[in-house]
């Protein structure tokens, strides 16, 4: 991960702010001015990343994500938001009557998903050794 400026880390938690009073365009804009000071900050590109998903920029939360991903594959993080920018895009695909075009993105979800769990898994496995497997995919009872 790159260390930020002080300056950086001023505009991302600006953005942080706006984020939390659900202003995403002015979210956007704070943690593009971060990554102006440290251009290869993740934290910042999270931060773009979400506010942009947010805002209805889905494409472009996908970009950042991929970014986010070149810069550290072993990011379980980009790889979870990476999942849920797709399947956003899977529910938008289906409004719009292309169900062919929404199963593709589920897919890539499911793939992203996937890496997220694994990379998270070794990391478990490296702090605890005797960590037993996880099981598949939505084997968690979650209560939403």
């Amino acid at each position: 991960m790159t260390e930020a400026t002080d300056k950086a880390q001023q505009y991302y938690l600006e953005g942080l702010k706006h984020y939390g009073d659900d202003d995403y365009s002015a979210a956007a804009e704070a943690h593009r001015k971060a990554l102006e000071e440290s251009p290869e900050w993740t934290d910042a590109m999270h931060g773009l990343a979400m506010a942009l998903m947010h805002g209805g920029k889905v494409d472009e939360a996908i970009v950042i994500g991929k970014r986010i991903c070149e810069l550290d594959s072993e990011d379980a993080f980009a790889h979870t938001s990476l999942s849920m920018f797709y399947q956003r895009k899977s529910v938008v695909a289906r409004e719009e009557g292309n169900a062919e075009a929404s199963m593709g993105f589920i897919e890539d979800a499911e793939r992203e998903g996937a890496k997220a769990r694994m990379i998270s898994w070794k990391e478990e496995l490296r702090n605890n050794p005797d960590a037993p497997p996880p099981g598949p995919a939505g084997s968690m009872d979650v209560i939403q």
